[in-house]
């Protein structure tokens, strides 16, 4: 009777033990007619890749306030009678941490305290942050006429020799392409981004302008953190401006500010070098004055925009249709 032939399992187990005893590999799995691919994709199989744990271990303990080691597993017990408690269960680690420090004079940090708690189940569930003001995305538009979108965006350049920056931050109108609004300085917060805002929509008379927020004006920008502040939100509620911010990597959606941002840094921040801020400030506004009442835009007629305003709200020029 025919002996039967031990399973792929059991060959492999022969030649773990022959060779653990100190056989050659390649000599074992001859004489047992395996396969060398069969044999180390099986060994491999076998392993278990193990990751280290990243950072510095686990000390184990804490210090108390006097210098003495207060074990992990006695600030376990301590953070387990305030889940239990009737009223510090309802709090969050860091308030615990809070409580550690003063109930029982340790010197902890919150990270070790949600570790602690993580490893306990004893984590609450994290609340979730209510916007103030919901962002609006910017969708596709056709623009008819000046003062129904302007885009808005943060451009800066250095100051020569130093490691200090000029901000600027314009609004243009994307019908006529006049920066109707523009703020520079050794900084760009929103309130300073308010303020050139406030006085645009001034000089464009925007507040005789009927309908509230989409109807009556469209700021665009992207997701800077002057755009999203409290502060710009509460502006364009008070104003009953709409504000839509463009997705993120999505810079086409502000292609007229960033078609603009391109032109100053070529016609000016590249031909000026600006050695302090004043003389920063005076080519800014000399060339904004040159772009809305001088330079010729292929887009509009080859006409300056502050032109291409006064004809088109005089209705010289025939209505145009911008998708965007």
């Amino acid at each position: 009777m025919k002996k039967k032939r031990p399973s792929l399992d059991e060959l492999l187990s022969i030649a773990d033990w022959w060779i653990s005893k100190g056989f050659f590999v390649k000599r074992i799995i001859g004489i047992l007619e395996l396969n060398r691919s069969t044999y180390y994709d099986r060994k491999s199989e076998k392993k278990i890749k193990v990751h280290p744990k990243r950072g510095r271990p686990a000390p184990g303990y804490s210090l108390h306030k006097n210098g003495h080691m207060i074990s992990d597993e006695q600030i376990e017990e301590y953070l387990m009678e305030y889940d239990l408690d009737d009223e510090m269960g309802g709090l969050g680690y860091k308030k615990w941490r809070s409580l550690l420090n003063d109930d029982h004079g340790l010197i902890i940090s919150k990270k070790k305290v949600y570790r602690l708690c993580k490893k306990l189940d004893i984590l609450k569930e994290c609340r979730k942050k209510q916007t103030k003001h919901p962002r609006s995305i910017a969708r596709n538009r056709i623009i008819t006429a000046p003062n129904q979108l302007w885009q808005l965006d943060i451009k800066y350049g250095s100051i020569t020799g130093t490691s200090y920056f000029v901000f600027m931050c314009c609004a243009i109108d994307v019908y006529d392409r006049q920066i109707v609004g523009i703020y520079r300085g050794s900084t760009c917060r929103a309130k300073d981004i308010t303020t050139m805002l406030t006085k645009a929509l001034i000089r464009r008379k925007i507040h005789f302008k009927p309908g509230e927020f989409e109807e009556k004006l469209i700021v665009r920008t992207d997701n800077g953190p002057q755009f999203v502040s409290h502060l710009f939100g509460d502006f364009c509620q008070y104003q009953k401006i709409h504000h839509e911010r463009i997705p993120n990597k999505t810079p086409n959606m502000n292609a007229y500010i960033e078609s603009f941002h391109s032109q100053i840094q070529r016609e000016c921040f590249d031909r000026h070098h600006f050695h302090f801020y004043e003389e920063a400030y005076h080519y800014i506004d000399r060339y904004i004055d040159f772009y809305n009442t001088v330079r010729p835009h292929g887009s509009i007629k080859n006409r300056s925009p502050e032109t291409f305003s006064q004809l088109s709200l005089a209705g010289e020029i025939p209505i145009q249709e911008i998708s965007l």
